[in-house]
Order: C-alpha cells, then sequence, then structure tokens
C-alpha cells in the first residue's frame, strides 16, 4: 500500500542495520529492470560497505513510515578527481509499491539540502533510456529528475546491455549554487554534526 500523507515519512541518515532491507528495495531493480545496469544482486556484506564507503564523505539517506523503509538515496564522487569535487552524482531506489507516492521526492529534496550544507554545487544524475520504452526500462527516471529540476545533458548511445538488449545512458545535471573563482570548501557530510543534521530535519 502507497503512503500518501507526507507527514508520516521520516528522512533519516541511513545506517549499515538497514542494509538488509535496503537491499530488498534494491534487488528487483537488478533481477527485474535495466533502470540498474548491474547485472547481479550483491552480497549483503557487499552492500553493507558500499553503504559504509558512501557515509565517509557522503549522505545516505532513507525514507521510514512507521517501523518499514519505504527507499533510500545517496551521492557520491563524480568522476573522483579533486577539480571535481563540488559535483556529485546522485542515486535513488524506491520500494516497488511506492514509486510515485511522493517518497523520491521527499528524499531528494533532503539530499539536496544536504548537498548544499556540503557546499555542493553540482548534482549529476546517470539514467538508462531506451530506444524503445519496455518491460525492463521506461523513461520515468528521466521524467522525475526533470520535475526535480534536472536538465539533460548528455547521452551515450547503446552503452549498456542487460536482458538482450542495448540501452543509451543520459546524464542529467542541477545546479546547485553559483561557480565563484573562490568556491567553498566541500565539507564532508559526518563533518556536518548531529546539530546541522537537526536543523536540515534528519
Amino acid at each position: 500500500m502507497k503512503t500518501d500523507n507526507k507527514n508520516e515519512i521520516k528522512i533519516r541518515v541511513a545506517t549499515p542495520d538497514d542494509a538488509e532491507e535496503l537491499l530488498a528495495i534494491y534487488a528487483p531493480y537488478v533481477t527485474k529492470t535495466a533502470i540498474s545496469f548491474e547485472c547481479e544482486v550483491p552480497g549483503i556484506e557487499e552492500f553493507r560497505n558500499r553503504m559504509r564507503r558512501t557515509l565517509e564523505k557522503y549522505p545516505y539517506l532513507v525514507a521510514q513510515s512507521g517501523g518499514g523503509l519505504l527507499g533510500y538515496a545517496y551521492t557520491g564522487a563524480f568522476v573522483g578527481r579533486a577539480a571535481y569535487d563540488w559535483s556529485v552524482e546522485t542515486t535513488i531506489y524506491v520500494k516497488e509499491d511506492q514509486r510515485k507516492s511522493g517518497v523520491g521526492r521527499r528524499l531528494y529534496e533532503a539530499l539536496e539540502a544536504v548537498s548544499k550544507a556540503q557546499n555542493i554545487l553540482n548534482m549529476n544524475a546517470c539514467i538508462g533510456d531506451p530506444e524503445v520504452e519496455d518491460e525492463h526500462l521506461t523513461r520515468n527516471s528521466e521524467q522525475f529528475h526533470a520535475h526535480m529540476g534536472f536538465r539533460m545533458v548528455g547521452r551515450f548511445h547503446q552503452s549498456g546491455y542487460k536482458f538482450g538488449t542495448w540501452y543509451h545512458m543520459v546524464w542529467m545535471e542541477k545546479i546547485l549554487g553559483e561557480h565563484g573563482k573562490n568556491p567553498k570548501p566541500v565539507v564532508k557530510f559526518p563533518k556536518l554534526g548531529a546539530e546541522k543534521l537537526r536543523e536540515l530535519g534528519l
């Protein structure tokens, strides 16, 4: 059942203890869709370690309602070179029965707020793009990102092969701030501190 009342949804920082439930959300995207270009579901320890590595510098957020998790979103390094420090790549996955329920919007709004607090200036999304929509991939993710203020910046043709089909990949971006000559240094997520997280509603 979809959660329609946004007041019932709490956005909080993920912990490694959430890994099993989050992996259950992610697994169908691997096994049934080309939304993820990963072809094998990672093991629980690998997934938990990915979470830990992300949280060393970037936010990893979950949407919770009652005792259950509805989805998650995080950012990570864009390319990884030092000069790209002010840019991040975004990732979001929502539980199958929570799509188009507002959960994704809540997660991305929180992710954007945290990124601004870190002095991030560019959010970039890498999205699978079908030549023709099929049972494995539609353009819903592109539409969601456009609705969240992202714009299309480029397409890589036939760059992913899954389920016997070649899929394109697109990049979309959202600019969060001014690109001045002396940008503020990026603040690692753990350095934001509990008080700032409370201010951000986390």
